[in-house]
């Protein structure tokens, strides 16, 4: 079973699922702005920390099969799923594999598209990469994911993402790449899903398109979207900006759309 952290005893649940090249480290800085009333399963994806490879190729619905494995050992019935990036497609699969077990679901500076036939092609020239010199692609390709404007504030956080990047097994990458590479539209997810959708993005991602993201949006009433002044790592680019909306938004209610 996948390797996970259980933080606090609230009397909401709320599983938080990192991004490609992390690790369940990552929610540290959000932590303590999270409310009290949520209890936190922290889970470490196949690869990733301290669980091990799953498969050559890790589809997300392989992944959310071994999230659900975990939550059923805890017994959760009804929660909140919250993933970042690749926890986010996985958050999908989730959602549409097994919907009756949540009551939210969030896009944390992820998208419910498929990937383009271009980002397809970049993911496959990054797998020779991978391979050769792992390091060498987590030191390109990790600053571009943070706010251009505030590489200078972000400097630690920077060399932490790296760090933490380091610490992902090799094949873990390497399988979840090509299963990101397999993952299908789930733009019906967000239509079908009868629970809370959150969508948090970044307006200087360059990972996840948020322009097209939010705007393709499904006009339902159960869908809310923020645009955060910040790259495609809220976590550690505004960690208690993204937790205050987290604890508004899954504990009360706001108007549907705000930039921040």
């Amino acid at each position: 079973m996948l390797n996970y952290e259980i933080e606090g005893n609230g009397q909401e649940t709320l599983v938080l699922l990192h991004g490609f090249m992390e690790n369940l480290s990552i929610w540290d800085d959000m932590k303590p702005f999270l409310s009290e009333k949520f209890q936190l399963i922290k889970i470490d994806l196949p690869g990733f920390g301290k669980s091990k490879v799953i498969a050559e190729i890790q589809t997300m619905e392989l992944m959310a099969d071994e999230v659900k494995k975990v939550t059923d050992h805890l017994k959760l019935s009804q929660f909140h799923l919250l993933g970042h990036s690749m926890g986010g497609y996985i958050s999908l699969a989730f959602a549409e594999k097994y919907p009756e077990n949540l009551k939210s679901f969030t896009l944390f500076f992820s998208t419910y598209f498929a990937d383009d036939e271009e980002k397809k092609k970049t993911r496959t020239k990054g797998l020779r990469i991978i391979k050769e010199n792992f390091r060498a692609f987590a030191n390109a390709g990790i600053p571009n994911l943070f706010n251009p404007n505030e590489h200078d504030i972000l400097e630690s956080k920077i060399k932490l993402a790296k760090e933490v990047a380091y610490t992902s097994s090799v094949e873990g990458v390497l399988a979840s790449q090509k299963g990101m590479i397999e993952r299908p539209d789930r733009s019906g997810v967000l239509e079908n899903f009868e629970g809370k959708i959150l969508v948090l993005s970044g307006k200087h991602d360059s990972a996840v398109n948020s322009e097209k993201t939010i705007k393709n949006l499904p006009d339902n009433t159960n869908i809310k979207s923020y645009v955060l002044d910040c790259g495609h790592n809220g976590h550690w680019e505004k960690p208690e900006v993204c937790a205050a909306i987290i604890n508004t938004e899954l504990l009360h209610h706001l108007p549907k759309k705000f930039v921040l």
